[in-house]
């Protein structure tokens, strides 16, 4: 008992190891390690994504109502706020894993295989990430201003930059894989390597399908992405704990979250213009709070002009985008 009771970062060792059983029941549901569920490629119908997304953002919220009555409703209005964020800052990151789809053709029975380990890895590296960015803020409290202004940085770049054609062809990251690994020009089911001749060497080697090439692109784009929400969050709350439930509850359902979003991405037109706002307001209530001689940002009041600007972006997007085809996306 005295083990449990250990804090760990702040919290009892039962609560961190409490929500990562979770998170392991989660993802061994989804992967099918568990009786009754369906194993290998399966395409996700619209319809049940979008009852698995209501499925994790009931749990999602569910468990912010035990953060609340653990931690008190400042920690429980905190870690909303961080989740609705989160949540809404993913939605971006679905018109990046639609682009990387259709880039390599990837067929949507195997688009799952791609995100479930795409957000494995997100898992990893958001856990890392946060760890670092707790032990900046804890150390060295000005490392707070800085994660303020670089929001305010990137929310303003966002708004003003406009989108341009992205060509998957020029990517660093992309040109880099094709030219140290062997790769296969053609998808083999589910692998991610496959035994073939290696066109430069005239050999047998082991190849990386575009499959693999996709995986490497997603968990890559979601990098470029915690670079912002990460911050995001450590404006909202200090708390690693709160940041990384919210963080993590916000993520798993990302999977359920695309195939949602996937068929309807073009009525979403204007949500990057909201994103960039929240991002500015974000950051600069930090400095707000300062002016007013306020210790922190009332919690509440946070949540409020979260929930009002991404109400106005998307309200915004779907009456613009309400007689647009998917074939006269707007972008995002």
């Amino acid at each position: 008992m005295d083990l449990l009771t250990a804090p760990i970062i702040g919290k009892p060792l039962w609560m961190w190891a409490g929500f990562i059983v979770g998170v392991l029941a989660l993802l061994a549901f989804d992967l099918g390690l568990v009786p009754g569920r369906k194993r290998g490629p399966r395409e996700i119908g619209v319809r049940d994504s979008l009852m698995m997304s209501l499925l994790y953002i009931s749990l999602g919220l569910g468990f912010g109502g035990l953060v609340w009555m653990q931690l008190g409703a400042t920690a429980g209005v905190e870690y909303l706020t961080g989740f609705v964020i989160e949540k809404s800052l993913a939605i971006d990151n679905v018109f990046v894993i639609a682009l990387i789809f259709g880039f390599f053709a990837i067929p949507p029975a195997l688009q799952h295989r791609v995100l479930f380990w795409g957000v494995l890895g997100v898992i990893i590296l958001r856990g890392i990430m946060i760890g670092v960015g707790a032990a900046l803020v804890s150390q060295f409290g000005w490392v707070l201003y800085l994660f303020a202004a670089f929001l305010i940085l990137t929310g303003l770049k966002m708004l003003f930059a406009g989108d341009k054609p992205v060509d998957l062809n020029e990517n660093p990251a992309l040109k880099w894989l094709r030219r140290v690994l062997p790769v296969s020009d053609k998808l083999e089911g589910e692998r991610f390597f496959v035994r073939g001749v290696d066109k430069r060497t005239g050999k047998m080697a082991l190849l990386a399908t575009p499959l693999f090439l996709a995986l490497v692109l997603v968990e890559l784009a979601d990098l470029v992405f915690a670079v912002d929400s990460v911050p995001a969050i450590f404006a909202i709350t200090t708390d690693p704990y709160i940041v990384y439930t919210s963080n993590i509850m916000a993520i798993l359902g990302l999977r359920a979250l695309y195939f949602a979003l996937a068929a309807v991405l073009h009525r979403f037109a204007y949500l990057k213009q909201a994103l960039a706002v929240l991002l500015v307001f974000i950051g600069g209530k930090i400095f707000i709070a300062d002016a007013l001689g306020w210790e922190k940002f009332p919690a509440g009041l946070s949540l409020s002009i979260t929930f009002a600007i991404l109400a106005a972006g998307i309200g915004w997007s779907l009456w613009k985008t309400r007689r647009t085809t998917p074939s006269a996306t707007a972008g995002g």
